[in-house]
């Protein structure tokens, strides 16, 4: 059994993970900005299952630092999941809600994996999951800071993969479509009221639509247990429901009427051509 670190895991997919690969026997160390406001501690004590809750920011280098300097040398797998959403148009988003994306969903990652990697290459063991989203290889309007990050870390994990493959340690992306977490339901952003542009919108009426198929965030927690305990050597993982459909949906069109569906002046024109390239109904939410 593996001793794997996660971050991320106060609710959603890491919270999930987390359970489920410490009932699979797996030793986990779960991290989270504020471990107070989460009850996988008191379910973890209550189910008497292998899980070290302690607090990290993966902002902070000294949060990060700290955590690693106790824990890091003992790692075996490095799941990388904390992550934010934003949602809108460039125009409208700050420069520092950019740089927040930024800071948690691709330089997180990275401080992470600069902890872990020393003691893995020199083992010539050890895995290392960073948990991305088809929006890593996807882009769409009013998702930008979302869509930098995780383009980011897309292109940073296939670089990494190069250089680790000769040292014993395995690198892989988890890439979730719409999965019902918090940051997709209940606390999914908004996006200013008063733009001009339609775009927020529509990404709202992807994850509002009443035929939008279940999605666990279990989902996702069994991928990553797949990545780990497997010899699959595959680079990317998509994981859900619509994962496949909307990279192949991407993949049918070339750039320039990829671009060309941000012209649709009407939701309801939009809404007809995703209904027609892909067969979810919009029109319906």
């Amino acid at each position: 059994m593996a001793r794997i670190l996660i971050t991320g895991t106060s609710k959603g997919i890491g919270y999930e993970a987390t359970l489920l690969l410490a009932r699979a026997g797996h030793e986990v160390i779960a991290t989270m900005r504020n471990p107070g406001a989460s009850d996988l501690g008191k379910v973890t004590t209550e189910e008497k299952l292998p899980v070290t809750v302690l607090p990290m920011d993966v902002d902070d280098d000294a949060s990060v630092s700290s955590v690693f300097q106790e824990q890091g040398a003992s790692i075996d797998v490095l799941v990388n999941n904390a992550g934010i959403y934003s949602i809108n148009a460039v125009e409208d988003e700050s420069l520092d809600q950019f740089r927040r994306v930024i800071e948690t969903n691709y330089l997180g990652a990275v401080r992470c994996v600069k902890e872990v990697l020393p003691a893995m290459r020199e083992r010539r063991a050890g895995c290392i999951v960073n948990v991305t989203s088809i929006a890593g290889r996807i882009a769409f309007g009013s998702t930008s800071a979302y869509n930098a990050s995780k383009f980011a870390l897309e292109g940073f994990t296939e670089a990494l993969a190069q250089e680790v493959s000769g040292h014993g340690v395995k690198v892989a992306l988890v890439e979730p479509g719409i999965i019902d977490t918090p940051m997709a339901t209940t606390h999914l952003p908004q996006f200013d009221s008063e733009t001009i542009y339609p775009h927020g919108r529509r990404i709202h009426a992807f994850f509002h639509n009443p035929e939008k198929p279940e999605a666990s965030p279990a989902l996702v927690g069994e991928m990553i247990r797949h990545v780990i305990e497997s010899d699959d050597p595959r680079l990317r993982f998509p994981v859900g429901p619509d994962a496949h459909p909307f990279l192949g949906w991407r993949s049918s069109l070339s750039d320039e009427d990829w671009v060309g569906l941000g012209r649709f002046e009407s939701d309801a024109d939009y809404f007809q051509r995703v209904f027609v390239d892909t067969g979810v109904d919009l029109r319906t939410g």
